[in-house]
């Protein structure tokens, strides 16, 4: 072999090399972790003000901060379904256990006495892999 198709065939390589990491690198990268996403559309009450509206969806915030296993929390929603809902947020936690505890948690009992009055109806959905 001379040094000509040597060096052809080292650029070669080095050609296919560089394409083959291009597409790994191209590839979409996703994970599928264990927590657990708490999902909820809320339709207010019409006599409920932008004032308490406000409140329980920040309440869902300070809830994160008082209840153990919250890793992330969503409260401004960019679309809402059914339309005649007005409101959603999100809630991450860290396992299906924390979720649980979340439901009997005392700082949940006090945001339902903020939310609850103000919500004509609610649908929740939670979601795990």
């Amino acid at each position: 072999m001379n040094n000509r198709s040597r060096a052809l065939r080292i650029a070669a390589l080095a050609f296919l090399l560089a394409a083959s990491t291009g597409l790994r690198a191209a590839e979409n990268k996703y994970g599928a972790p264990g927590s657990v996403i708490h999902v909820v559309t809320v339709q207010w009450k019409q006599d409920s003000t932008p004032e308490q509206r406000t409140a329980a969806l920040e309440g869902v915030k300070k809830m994160a901060a008082e209840i153990p296993g919250i890793k992330n929390v969503w409260i401004k929603a960019t679309r809402v379904q059914p339309r005649e809902y007005h409101a959603a947020f999100a809630i991450e936690f860290e396992s299906p256990a924390a979720a649980e505890a979340y439901a009997d948690h005392s700082a949940h009992r006090a945001w339902e006495k903020i939310y609850i009055p103000i919500r004509e109806e609610s649908r929740s959905q939670q979601i795990t892999n």
